[in-house]
């Protein structure tokens, strides 16, 4: 039996190169479908949400990653959902999207809005954009 009066996580991974955030648009469900998001998923029952950011990253972007902290804050995506953002970085491969996207981007700072966010990923990325590369 699942707890059903607590939303269900979805982890985003903030990866960062060169002070750049990586963007994904979303193909599914259509209601999504043409707008941006912060690459991730579910939690499925059994993991870790860092786990489960590295299987998401793996299976939609065809990437090894390794999960940093969690940003602070968590964001609703909706009555069932809620966001967690960590920060992540490629151990190898190159994003390519592959599932639930056709396309990403990495925007600079001065560009993070030029694209069409989920509602839910707006405040996250906002937040992100005010802080520097935890990198350097």
């Amino acid at each position: 039996m699942t707890d059903t009066s607590r939303p269900r996580v979805v982890v985003g991974a903030a990866l960062r190169s060169g002070g750049r955030l990586l963007a994904a648009r979303r193909t599914a469900p259509p209601a999504l479908a043409g707008r941006w998001e912060l690459p991730g998923g579910k939690v499925e029952p059994g993991e870790s949400e860092p786990e489960a950011l590295v299987r998401e990253l793996r299976e939609e972007l065809g990437i090894e990653a390794a999960v940093g902290a969690r940003l602070p804050g968590a964001w609703p995506l909706g009555r069932s959902l809620v966001l967690h953002v960590w920060h992540a970085r490629i151990l190898s491969g190159t994003p390519e999207p592959l599932q639930d996207h056709d396309a990403l981007r990495w925007l600079a700072p001065r560009d993070a809005f030029t694209v069409d966010w989920l509602d839910g990923d707006v405040p996250a990325v906002r937040h992100l954009m005010e802080q520097q590369d935890p990198r350097g």
